[in-house]
C-alpha cells in the first residue's frame, strides 16, 4: 500500500522532544510532582544558604529554572532533578556574590581604629603583610583559594564547604592542606620550583 497524506501513520508521541511540553501538561506536572517536594527543598535551602531572608526568592528562582528546563522535556526522576537545580543555583549565586573581605581590610586607613593604634611603622608592616597575603591567595589554584576563603573568611565547616563546592569532604581537606603548604612556601619559605611540591 502506498502512503498518502491521509493514510500516513500518526506518531505515538504527541509531544516530540523538539516540540517541548505543552503548557497544560507542564503546569499539571509541576503541581503534581514539584510542589509536594517544597518542604524538603526549603529544609535544604535553610541548611545550605546562610541568608535566611533570601530563601523565598531563592526558592522562586529554583522553580523558574525547573519550569523552564522541564518545558523542553519532563525529567524522569523529579527529586534529583529539583535538587540538582537548587544546588547549581546556590553555587552560581555564591560565585556571583563572592566577596573577599580581605580586599577591604587591605586598606587599613579606612578602618576606624581606637587611640591605641600601632605606630606608623607597624601599620606599614601590617599593610605589607596583608598585601603579600592577598597576592599569595591570588596565586593559589582556584579550587584551593575557594576552599581557604570559605574556611577562613566565611568560617564554614568542611561539610558546608563540600556542599557549596560540590565536592567530597576529603577533597576539601586536600585543598585546604595544599593551600596551607603553598601559602607557607610563598609567605615564609623559598618559592617551590615549577612542578615540584613538598
Amino acid at each position: 500500500m502506498v502512503e498518502t497524506p491521509d493514510t500516513k501513520a500518526k506518531p505515538d508521541n504527541p509531544h516530540p522532544e523538539d516540540a517541548g511540553v505543552s503548557t497544560h501538561d507542564l503546569k499539571a506536572w509541576f503541581v503534581r510532582e514539584v510542589l509536594p517536594l517544597e518542604a524538603s527543598l526549603m529544609q535544604f535551602l535553610r541548611q545550605s544558604w546562610r541568608h535566611g531572608e533570601e530563601i523565598a526568592d531563592l526558592r522562586q528562582d529554583i522553580y523558574v529554572r525547573v519550569y523552564e528546563s522541564a518545558s523542553k522535556r519532563l525529567p524522569d526522576d523529579v527529586k534529583p532533578f529539583l535538587f540538582a537545580i537548587a544546588r547549581n543555583l546556590i553555587i552560581d549565586r555564591l560565585r556571583h556574590n563572592r566577596i573577599v573581605p580581605i580586599e577591604r581590610v587591605a586598606d587599613l586607613e579606612t578602618i576606624d581604629v581606637a587611640s591605641d593604634e600601632p605606630g606608623p611603622d607597624r601599620s606599614a608592616i601590617a599593610r605589607d603583610e596583608l598585601r603579600r597575603l592577598r597576592l599569595a591567595l591570588d596565586e593559589l589554584p582556584p579550587r584551593c583559594r575557594e576552599a581557604v576563603i570559605l574556611k577562613r573568611v566565611e568560617k564554614l565547616t568542611r561539610p558546608e564547604i563540600a556542599l557549596r563546592m560540590g565536592i567530597s569532604e576529603s577533597t576539601v581537606k586536600r585543598h585546604l592542606e595544599d593551600a596551607a603548604h603553598l601559602l607557607a612556601d610563598m609567605l615564609y619559605g623559598e618559592r617551590p620550583e615549577a612542578g615540584s611540591r613538598k
